[in-house]
């Protein structure tokens, strides 16, 4: 069995980023259901904003969970809380105030959450830093979110206690603490992704520099143990990848990337397995597995560089944003099949 970095620091990660997902479908249900119940026109058009970008966040968290490539399951208590929320969502139990109320208590946990997960991330190792980079983008704004829906429960809350509308400079406070916390962090947001998807030129280009990461900690590393850890991360990252693009990518780009240079990305691909298993009968204490790795790096290299370049260049010619953005779906949703599959071998590998 392949020695991979699934240990307890990254396993509990990935079932925070679990968490995540299901926090995030909630939130985007609930959003639906309020644009359906609001009768006040400025705050269904904020809902509506934030809708759209919890939408977006929603692809951005996919994309993180396959880039980081450990599939978990959100812990229970997180799965039966959900549950309780989405019953009051649905009933009556809750007045209009209240249910908002209690979704600005999810955007919070939310921010919580992604917060929690980058500062984790900076104690595991520099390949999870670049898997989870994009989730900066979804910190942002449901910071932004928060105190959009401050602005609102005060607003609905008056209405409430009172029967009168709230002062309206409340809108303007709200909007400056927008502007100012846009303000502070708006190039990280639009510099991570402002759109509604990757394209699949994004989607390879992260995984490309994921490996490269753990390639470098790996040769930097003089610990046996973690040298072969990495390895076995490197040799998971890169078979999830290879497969996806052989079932999803290759096929579709063959046409106009040409038979010849599409055939020879598969067969490039097909010569890793042997190779990883060459140097898994070598010692990690030994000089010969780096110099070995070394060796294959070098051709594993010039096939990223090939991609980046010719192929992602026929890509860009011959393939619509819309349709590249699909691509991207489509190799995210192939490479989870792929390291939900592995991750069950492994489980029944360790229990023989």
């Amino acid at each position: 069995m392949v020695a991979t970095l699934d240990d307890t620091k990254r396993n509990a990660i990935a079932v925070k980023l679990a968490d995540m997902k299901l926090l995030q479908q909630l939130i985007i249900d609930n959003e639906e259901r309020f644009l359906r119940e609001c009768s006040d026109g400025e705050i269904a058009n904020n809902l509506r904003k934030m809708l759209d970008d919890d939408r977006k966040n929603q692809g951005i968290l996919d994309t993180v969970v396959v880039q980081y490539g450990i599939q978990k399951n959100a812990e229970s208590t997180v799965q039966e809380m959900v549950a309780k929320v989405r019953k009051l969502m649905q009933g009556n139990e809750l007045s209009f105030f209240e249910k908002v109320f209690q979704h600005e208590l999810l955007k919070h946990q939310q921010v919580m959450n992604g917060i929690t997960i980058h500062k984790a991330a900076q104690k595991v190792g520099a390949d999870v830093m670049a898997a989870i980079g994009p989730l900066n983008t979804i910190n942002f704004e449901n910071r932004a979110h928060q105190e959009q829906l401050k602005g609102s429960l005060e607003i609905l809350g008056v209405r409430e206690l009172t029967g009168q509308d709230a002062d309206q400079g409340i809108w303007a406070r709200v909007q400056d603490a927008i502007a100012a916390i846009s303000g502070a962090v708006g190039s990280a947001v639009t510099q991570t992704s402002d759109k509604q998807d990757m394209n699949i030129q994004d989607v390879l280009r992260m995984d490309h520099n994921k490996v490269n990461i753990l390639f470098t900690e790996l040769m930097q590393s003089n610990d046996p143990q973690k040298i072969q850890e990495y390895f076995g991360q490197i040799y998971k990252d890169l078979s999830a990848h290879a497969g996806a693009e052989e079932e999803v990518v290759y096929p579709r780009v063959r046409p106009f990337y040409g038979e010849a240079n599409t055939q020879e990305l598969y067969d490039e691909q097909a010569r890793w397995g042997p190779w990883f298993e060459e140097l898994r009968g070598i010692s990690p204490a030994t000089p010969q597995f780096k110099d070995r790795l070394r060796q294959i790096w070098d051709q594993i290299g010039d096939h990223i560089r090939q991609e980046e370049s010719t192929m992602f260049a026929a890509i860009r010619n011959n393939m619509s944003s819309r349709e590249s953005e699909e691509l991207a779906r489509q190799f995210k949703a192939a490479k989870s099949r792929i390291q939900e599959r592995m991750g069950g071998e492994t489980r029944t590998e360790a229990a023989v």
